[in-house]
């Protein structure tokens, strides 16, 4: 659960040290879906019983980061969909993950942005009244309100990207199913890379 305590009785604040326990344990979990092979290959998948193929791409390497892309793929009407669309930034050396996007489809939105509320919402009041214009007050007047709203933003994308991380490893992806692909993914499809010939 996240750690919360209040403050003016109108908001929750989330602590920053949430924020690193879900990184270190979003670590711990990709650890155990990044394979081997990650060093020779770009794309991975992995198919197994009772789930969308998963599929991985490998955006960035560093000496001490990587860059991942994560997400399930679907067959639809002659089309590759892809939902969620996760991309993390992993951190060897500290031993840390992070989600520095998430795209939240089929009831990871609803997940991030805790229930009954949407990325757009304006922040609501205990006793369920719009606090709109507090909202404006505090964005123009209070230094800490936009460290605030990202540190907010940043707990909750990472939250549901910890759950469905688990989520994935409960349905059996993991080290050995997550195979090298010929393919990569791209927008909302996953589209085939070219092979290139030899010269004659």
């Amino acid at each position: 659960m996240i750690s919360f305590r209040k403050q003016n009785n109108y908001s929750l604040q989330p602590k920053p040290g949430r924020l690193q326990e879900l990184q270190v344990e979003i670590y711990r979990q990709l650890q155990l879906l990044i394979p081997d092979q990650v060093a020779h290959y770009d794309s991975f998948q992995s198919r197994v019983h009772g789930s969308p193929l998963l599929r991985m791409d490998i955006l960035e390497r560093h000496p001490y980061t990587h860059f991942v892309r994560l997400t399930y793929q679907f067959n639809k009407q002659n089309s590759l969909e892809i939902a969620p669309d996760a991309h993390i930034r992993v951190y060897n050396d500290a031993r840390l993950a992070e989600a520095t996007s998430f795209d939240h489809i089929q009831g990871f939105k609803r997940q991030a942005h805790g229930p009954g509320q949407s990325a757009d919402r304006s922040p609501v009041s205990p006793g369920g009244h719009s606090n709109s214009s507090r909202t404006r007050l505090l964005s123009t007047t209070s230094s800490w309100f936009q460290p605030f709203q990202e540190l907010q933003r940043s707990l909750r994308q990472n939250q549901a990207l910890d759950k469905w991380l688990s989520y994935i490893l409960h349905q059996g992806h993991n080290l050995t199913s997550m195979q090298p692909a010929s393919d990569k993914i791209s927008g909302k499809q996953a589209i085939p890379v070219k092979e290139t010939s030899g010269s004659a």
